[in-house]
């Protein structure tokens, strides 16, 4: 992995503002290794570029629990083939091109461990389009295509140990006993994490924040 550099929260939402006036609309891509707290510095980031920003997470792309059921695959729900990423892609195009009505995205609800369609609005005053995901700078096909369509993409880097206390307590919070939520994170989790970092070097930025923010 490329070094990373330290930077404040404040110097990395300028960057964003600028990249959000460079017009007509601009795709910012976070990625990082499951727990890193990519999402959270999305948020974080669209919430300070303000009403002329949208966030729009790779996850809501998920297969559906009885697609990976049927596919075998449910057992490492999170690995690059449990996405749809074609859809994803298709998405991407079209925000890309600022069509002259809404485009409807797909969310991620945790609490359900589901997709959900037409959950996220982007009109057409939307100037950054955030999306946040594990394997946005991944050179396989058919994801290689994502990082050509992003105009600027960052990796979160963050200390293996506290990117795995994050991870086991995620999982924990949302039903696991600490038990499977260790064998998570330390099993399917980590094999990711070490798939992801080998992508960091298609990143316009690898940043590790000066203060972490809250995974």
């Amino acid at each position: 992995m490329p070094p990373a550099q330290v930077l404040p929260f404040d110097e990395l939402a300028a960057r964003a503002r600028v990249l959000a006036e460079a017009g007509p609309r601009q795709l910012l891509g976070v990625a990082g290794a499951p727990g890193a707290g990519k999402s959270t510095l999305a948020e974080r980031i669209v919430a300070e570029v303000g009403p002329t920003a949208r966030l729009v997470p790779m996850d809501g792309f998920h297969l559906a629990g009885p697609e990976l059921a049927r596919l075998g695959r449910d057992g490492r729900k999170g690995a690059p083939d449990t996405f749809d990423v074609n859809g994803f892609v298709s998405l991407l195009r079209r925000l890309r091109r600022l069509e002259p009505t809404s485009v409807w995205a797909p969310a991620f609800r945790r609490d359900l461990e589901e997709p959900i369609a037409g959950s996220i609005e982007v009109p057409p005053e939307v100037r950054l389009v955030v999306t946040e995901g594990n394997y946005l700078l991944l050179d396989d096909e058919p994801w290689e295509e994502v990082r050509s369509l992003l105009h600027e993409a960052w990796f979160v880097d963050l200390a293996a140990e506290l990117r795995l206390r994050r991870l086991i307590a995620r999982h924990e919070a949302y039903g696991k006993s600490p038990e499977q939520a260790r064998a998570w994170a330390l099993g399917s989790d980590e094999t990711n994490a070490a798939l992801v970092a080998g992508t960091a070097g298609r990143a316009d930025l690898v940043v590790r924040l000066a203060d972490p923010l809250p995974g």
